[in-house]
Order: structure tokens, then C-alpha cells, then sequence
């Protein structure tokens, strides 16, 4: 499917991501057009929609949301092959999030293992990695939903940074300043600062050195107390049965026990 005309473009004067932005009123997914668009277009084109007719999220779950209430992105990048990794780009885009709702509201965000953003226990933000055409990085962040339409959908644990921040924040301020964050943090990555953006995700996480359980891919799962991470192993001492390491990309949930 051909996507539509953009109703308005952006040049950011950013490094790697955010250079062409192609702002559009409605697609059936960003992620969707960003991958289609990609073979057309630099590394770190950014897609920005106001409405998502057929958004995805994580494990194929339908992900909508009322026009304008939410900053729906997608970023297409071509990342070299050590960052090429489901773990390394939803934390790059998980701490840049985190970085941009601070920035916005004043309110530190955490990452709830492996894809949401946290304000106060809520969710205000899922992040969805596909590889197709590009790697493509999608983006779903709260913006102006209440109390009251959250409780109507039946989403009591969502919120959106107008609840937390007090304050209206449009999608435009918003886009730009989550584009400046995974760009930063997307130089942070191609610079060799792996280590730098591991602690932060560590971080947001907050679950080092707790009682954690592990769901892992084929359906086991795994406790004992998370000694430490990184983007290659979670090393988990459970006991009388010693240490596991676990590859990120196995573990579909983690939390603390």
C-alpha cells in the first residue's frame, strides 16, 4: 500500500535521526509506512502520525488511540550489526523516553521489562521494535487522555504526561524533543558508549540486585535475585540451583518477586 502525501516535513539540525520528520493526519501504522519508506529515505527518518487506524503493539496486540491524544512515531534506521538487536534498540528508545518525559513534565520515568515506560506505576508509554525493510522503532506515548477516558476504556493503569505534568503538552513539542533524545542517545550507541546507556536502561529498570522472576520465551520461567545486566545476559543467582544467565531476547517478562 502506497502511503499518503505527509501534510508537512521537518529538518532537524540533529546527527543521526530526525533529519527528514514526515508528519501525517492518518496511517494504518507508522510502523508500517516507515518501513516503506525506508528504501527511499536516509537512516533515522522519522514517521509521525496523528491517528493510527490498524497500530500495532507488542505480541500483535492492537494498539489505538483518540486523535491527537497520543504521540504515535516510528524511526527506520539501518544500525550497524552489533546494535542490530531487539535489546539494544528498545532500550535506546526506552531511556530516550524516559529522558523525554522528564524533560517535559519534571517526572522521572521507568522501563517495566521489556518495551513500557512507567510514570508512577502507569504506563504511559509502549515502544514496539520490527525489522522489515529498515529496523523500525515505534513509539506510542500518552499525551492528553484523562483519568476518565482511560477508566472508560478499561486501561486503569495508563496514563499520559497532561495527568502527570498538569499541563496540556501537544504533539508536535512532543515529537521534537523525543526525536532530539533518541538521537542523542542513538549517537550515545554508534560512539561506542554502550556502557553509558546500558546503566541508564539498568537504571529506569530498578531491579538490580532484587528478587526477580524471569518468563522466558518457550513458557519456564526462572527466580532468584538479579545480581546484574546487560545487553548481553541477565545473570540471576537462584540459589541452591547457582547462577543463570539468561540472553535478553528470551525473557518476555521480568519482575520482581
Amino acid at each position: 500500500m502506497t502511503a499518503p502525501a505527509p501534510r508537512d516535513s521537518w529538518t532537524l539540525d540533529t546527527a543521526n535521526i530526525g533529519r527528514r520528520v514526515l508528519l501525517f493526519d492518518r496511517l494504518d501504522s507508522t510502523n508500517t509506512t516507515a518501513a516503506e519508506l525506508a528504501a527511499h529515505h536516509e537512516s533515522g527518518l522519522v514517521v509521525v502520525a496523528d491517528f493510527q487506524t490498524a497500530g500495532r503493539g507488542q505480541y500483535g496486540r492492537v494498539w489505538q488511540s483518540r486523535p491527537g491524544s497520543s504521540l504515535l512515531m516510528s524511526v527506520a534506521l539501518r544500525p550497524p550489526p552489533d546494535l542490530c538487536r531487539p535489546v539494544v534498540l528498545t532500550a535506546l528508545a526506552a531511556v530516550a523516553v524516559g529522558e523525554a518525559v522528564l524533560a517535559l513534565t519534571g517526572v522521572q520515568a521507568r522501563i517495566k521489562w521489556p518495551n513500557d515506560v512507567l510514570v508512577r506505576g502507569k504506563k504511559v508509554c509502549g515502544i514496539l521494535i520490527e525489522n522489515t525493510t529498515a529496523v523500525v522503532v515505534g513509539i506510542g506515548l500518552n499525551l492528553t487522555q484523562t483519568a476518565a477516558e482511560f477508566a472508560a476504556a478499561g486501561l486503569p493503569d495508563a496514563t499520559s504526561l497532561e495527568i502527570v505534568g498538569g499541563r496540556p503538552i501537544d504533539a508536535a513539542t512532543a515529537a521534537e524533543v523525543v526525536v532530539r533524545k533518541l538521537d542523542y542517545e542513538y549517537g550515545r550507541l554508534l560512539a561506542g558508549e554502550r556502557v553509558a546507556v546500558e546503566a541508564d536502561w539498568k537504571w529506569r529498570i530498578g531491579l538490580l540486585g532484587r528478587p526477580v522472576v524471569a518468563e522466558l520465551s518457550d513458557a519456564s520461567q526462572v527466580s532468584g535475585r538479579l545480581h546484574e545486566m546487560s545487553f548481553d545476559g541477565l545473570e540471576l543467582d537462584t540459589g541452591e540451583c547457582g547462577w543463570r544467565v539468561l540472553v535478553p531476547e528470551t525473557v518476555r517478562q521480568l519482575r520482581p518477586l
